[in-house]
């Protein structure tokens, strides 16, 4: 089962958000009609400064990552991300923004710079990004 909180999908529930697009797809990013769960971007009940500090700090703070702007005007982050075998540079952006409610509105994008498919490494990339996020924002279990 697929909670709201810690959306986990299992290789049955993957498979039906399709192997082909792990072969043919080098990117993933939220949206709200996201078919992936995982996929669906955040809205916190949590300050906009702390949201934005507590990224910033897991950018600088994860091995392999690197930060490469931020705009906190714009609510803007752009990092990269290396992978863990081949090293390979991975772009990764954060868009932060209040929404209607003035409640803080996280979306990400990460994509591939090599490569027609990533096997869904992106999706987990940002999946466990907002697993931790939420972790460190004390959101959920």
């Amino acid at each position: 089962m697929i909670s709201a909180v810690n959306p986990v999908v299992s290789p049955l529930e993957m498979a039906e958000y399709g192997i082909w697009k792990a072969l043919t797809q080098n990117s993933a990013q939220t949206h709200d009609s996201a078919e992936d769960p995982r996929l669906r971007g955040r809205t916190y009940l949590v300050p906009f400064a702390t949201v934005w500090d507590e990224i910033i700090d897991m950018i600088e703070t994860r091995r392999r990552w690197k930060l490469v702007r931020a705009d906190e005007g714009t609510g803007l982050i752009h990092a990269e991300a290396k992978t863990p075998v081949f090293h390979f540079v991975d772009d990764v952006r954060f868009k932060l923004k209040l929404d209607q409610n003035a409640l803080t509105r996280v979306d990400m994008w990460s994509a591939s710079r090599k490569g027609k498919g990533d096997l869904g490494a992106n999706a987990r990339r940002i999946a466990w990004f907002y697993r931790q996020l939420d972790r460190r924002l004390g959101i959920g279990g």
